[in-house]
């Protein structure tokens, strides 16, 4: 009766939302003899499909109640689950409240989270709350040791394998891999409704805070071959590289997926047709433009040297005509809402270039969070969506920027929001023109955009550093004047920065000394 040794399916629950598979798997059990039990809509599905069922209310003796709220929660199901097959007391209260064994769980929950992608109100969310497909699959995977749990289509073809070649049994490290599995499943389910109930409570960080995601991909290695790792996606459908189409190209790797997330999240911050080329998630050229083509070019310019092998990222759909630009240069990855088809065309030569079409791009100050690791424990903050427009700037010197300044000073500080602090970046009628990232001293970062922007104009065949007539923008203030001194030096005509510092004053008048504009933004843009 209990089987304990063979662990052949004998008797089978099955109760899924997800359907697909489920005819197929049926057949399979139904044809080696499993005795089927089911519920509501799963039911009805196999039943209509020609298998016998056997409806748990007729195996319970009692009914589906309160719209199907209470069905599977009873001892017969659980009774019939939990028992232990080696345990002799166990197998006595079976036989005392005439429990039959069940040997298989095939349970998927209620699309909660789905419900509310799709927008339901807080009622439907409630009603997609599952309560017993967890608490069967729990139980399932706690008596793994003589019950196969099964919570995902995908592991419908192991367990019909696996009962193929073992006479209608499943094999102790199956059931392990498959209990594992369902601890996780229930785990990330919980965690959604977590967060969702954390959100209808206006808790942004509540005192417990879960992570949940669904691997997508185990990588060759890391961020360095010695590393292991893995891509998991979140519930987030932002899009971007995590929800793209790859086209063609070789698989990407962790440093591709960290380097075209910050290049796509970078163009997505402006509306008119814009490039950003990235090396080590710093940008190392962008600009907008007025048409893709002509933003390449001109974010090329910034760093023709850097831009080997990097990763590129357009707001606009990419067309044969700058796929031609952008083929004539080694490049890792190529990402954009869209590509037509005359761009694969072009491109379908580059095959190891990995090009992504994303379907749309993601807004820029929609809300969201970041995370970071530390050793014990992760930061969790706010996505950084702060914008900044003319009305929020401040002028602090005795000049007023022009038109054009104001204009080039909004573009170089959004800009600067994208690159690793301390971060400066040069630019000039819409595209950047120097950049210095993640130095430990402002003026340093000063010193190396500078020089980038002199290399430049040197390799585009200009007498004069590309800073000439540009803007600086700083993603925060400058502790002292030496930084702004070195801008100045390099021809820059207006400044932007969040000021703050002690040395407001000292650097303010530096910046008048000079006949510099200065804009104070009173928002400050760090990224580590």
């Amino acid at each position: 009766m209990t089987n304990q040794q063979s662990n052949k399916i004998i008797r089978a629950l099955i109760s899924v939302s997800d359907k697909e598979g489920l005819v197929e798997l049926g057949k399979f059990l139904s044809k080696i003899g499993v005795e089927i039990l089911s519920t509501g809509g799963s039911a009805k599905a196999l039943a209509n499909a020609g298998i016998a069922v056997k409806g748990v209310g007729e195996h319970t003796g009692f009914p589906e109640i309160m719209n199907g709220r209470v069905k599977t929660l009873h001892p017969k199901i659980h009774g019939g689950i939990l028992a232990r097959r080696s345990d002799a007391n166990h197998l006595a209260a079976m036989d005392e409240h005439a429990i039959d064994p069940i040997d298989m769980v095939i349970v998927n929950l209620y699309p909660f989270e789905e419900t509310v992608a799709g927008g339901a109100n807080f009622d439907t969310c409630i009603e997609n709350i599952d309560i017993g497909g967890p608490s069967l699959i729990r139980a399932a995977a706690k008596n793994h040791e003589s019950i196969t749990v099964v919570t995902d289509p995908e592991d419908y073809d192991a367990v019909i394998s696996a009962m193929t070649e073992n006479d209608g049994a499943t094999t102790p490290e199956l059931r392990r891999q498959l209990a594992a599995r369902a601890y996780a499943k229930t785990a990330a389910y919980d965690a959604a409704i977590g967060h969702w109930f954390a959100d209808q409570t206006n808790d942004a960080f509540p005192q417990r805070h879960t992570l949940a995601g669904t691997r997508a991909q185990i990588m060759r290695y890391g961020e360095n071959p010695h590393q292991a790792a893995a891509f998991y996606l979140t519930s987030d459908n932002r899009p971007g590289v995590a929800t793209a189409t790859q086209l063609q190209g070789k698989e990407l790797s962790y440093n591709n997926l960290n380097d075209t997330d910050a290049a796509f999240e970078l163009v997505a911050e402006f509306s008119d047709p814009a490039v950003a080329i990235i090396k080590h998630a710093n940008p190392c050229g962008v600009a907008i433009g007025s048409s893709i083509s002509d933003a390449y070019t001109r974010a090329l310019k910034c760093d023709p040297v850097s831009a080997f092998g990097g990763i590129i990222a357009l707001n606009r759909e990419l067309d044969a005509a700058a796929a031609k630009q952008m083929a004539e240069l080694f490049l890792e990855v190529i990402i954009a809402p869209r590509i037509s088809d005359g761009a694969k065309e072009v491109l379908a030569s580059k095959k190891n270039l990995r090009v992504l079409a994303t379907g749309d791009m993601p807004a820029s100050d929609a809300p969201g969070t970041t995370l970071k690791m530390l050793a014990g424990g992760y930061l969790l903050q706010n996505r950084d969506a702060a914008h900044i427009t003319e009305a929020d700037l401040k002028t602090a010197t005795k000049r007023m920027p022009s038109a054009d300044e104001v204009s080039d000073l909004i573009f170089a500080f959004t800009v600067c929001k994208h690159v690793k602090s301390n971060a400066i970046v040069y630019a000039k009628a819409g595209a950047t023109v120097g950049i210095g990232a993640g130095q430990m001293s402002r003026v340093d970062s000063c010193r190396i955009a500078t020089q980038k922007a002199m290399d430049a104009a040197e390799a585009a065949g200009e007498s004069e550093s590309l800073t000439k007539g540009s803007v600086v923008a700083s993603d925060a203030f400058f502790p002292f004047a030496d930084g702004l001194l070195t801008a100045a030096a390099a021809g820059v005509t207006a400044v932007i920065q969040p000021g703050g510092s002690i040395r407001d004053d000292e650097v303010i008048a530096a910046a008048d000394d000079n006949d510099l504009a200065m804009v104070l933004t009173g928002i400050r843009h760090f990224r580590h």
